[in-house]
């Protein structure tokens, strides 16, 4: 079973997979920056980057985790940005 979640922020397209056999991945503008692999019974923790418009840095960090279902939270630099909202 595979569960995707997707988000736009600031013009980057971020998109987190989660599989039950193979894992989770983190894809930035369709790049690979961060994967588990395997099983994750209760949590997981992916991390990545992207460039603001001044060409900094800016820290993508995923949790995922729970007992019955796959919930995702994803932070740019400390503030979450999905599920509760999209910034473009």
């Amino acid at each position: 079973m595979k569960k995707v979640f997707e988000v736009t922020y600031k013009g980057h397209h971020i998109q987190v997979e989660n599989t039950w056999f193979n894992g989770e991945k983190l894809l930035v503008d369709g790049k690979l920056q961060d994967q588990n692999l395997g099983f994750a019974f209760d949590r997981a923790t992916l991390n990545g980057v992207i460039k603001n418009n001044d060409g900094a840095n800016q820290n993508i960090k995923v949790s995922l985790g729970g007992a019955v279902t796959v919930e995702c939270r994803i932070f740019v630099d400390h503030e979450l940005i999905y599920p509760d909202h999209v910034i473009e």
